[in-house]
């Protein structure tokens, strides 16, 4: 069996191996949202829930950098469960972490239009897997979305290690969310590779960390030219990808 040129392959997971579509500003999702804080006391409502929801993400994020904000990776740097535990104690509703959960787990779900893995992303996982590859997930995400889309898509034994950005406070390019994964699984950069479809978060942020890097075009990725990626997939190809990661060759 021929040797892999890296050991370690860190991908990203939104547009690199899921593809996703979601829509918050659908009228009613917060129709339906407004419904499920009724159950619970917490009367709104559906535009005065939507304000005071993206009220409470402003003042989260308030002075923290402003980079790519795609509704798919849901303001990666913040914990969202507290957002939707602080909309129901506005309302003077008790509501425990777990009743947080549920709700944004809702509202994720009335939002999403389709959510699915790219063609051929689990086969090419398990053959990096088989040639005794180490894989890892590196992702701008929210942990009450994430871990449980994942369990649905089958890649949740997939990977050694997951981050997700929610997690840390922190989210990619900031090289700090990469030494995380790096110094905490001991991995060394130079034997390490990154896979991502976004320019600015997976591959320049990973550059800066010493990673190789592999950028891929896909229908998620931002509008802009090709990054100077050490490989570089002009349009998503599971099967392309794979032999790239595994033979190195562009």
């Amino acid at each position: 069996m021929a040797a892999l040129p890296y050991r370690n392959y860190i991908f990203d997971l939104y547009g690199t191996l899921v593809d996703i579509h979601t829509n918050e500003e659908d009228p009613a999702a917060w129709a339906a949202l407004a419904r499920f804080y009724s159950y619970y006391g917490a009367r709104y409502a559906p535009d005065a829930l939507r304000a005071a929801y993206q009220q409470e993400v402003a003042a989260r994020t308030a002075g923290r950098a402003a980079l790519r904000q795609d509704s798919h990776e849901a303001h990666p740097e913040i914990r969202l469960e507290e957002v939707f535990q602080a909309l129901f104690q506005a309302r003077g509703a008790q509501a425990d972490p777990a009743l947080a959960v549920h709700a944004g787990q809702f509202f994720r779900a009335m939002t999403t239009r389709y959510l699915r893995l790219y063609d051929g992303a689990l086969e090419m996982l398990e053959m990096l897997r088989a040639k005794g590859g180490h894989l890892y997930l590196l992702s701008n995400a929210q942990r009450i979305f994430t871990a449980y889309e994942m369990q649905a898509l089958g890649l949740d034994h997939s990977f050694e290690a997951v981050y997700l950005s929610s997690d840390w406070d922190c989210k990619k390019p900031d090289c700090r969310f990469f030494d995380l994964l790096l110094h905490q699984h001991h991995l060394d950069p130079a034997h390490s590779i990154m896979v991502g479809n976004d320019g600015l978060c997976d591959i320049a942020g990973a550059k800066q960390a010493g990673l190789a890097t592999l950028y891929v075009h896909s229908n998620l990725s931002p509008e802009e030219p090709l990054p100077p990626a050490d490989l570089v997939l002009p349009a998503m190809d599971m099967a392309r990808m794979g032999a790239m990661l595994a033979g190195g060759q562009g």
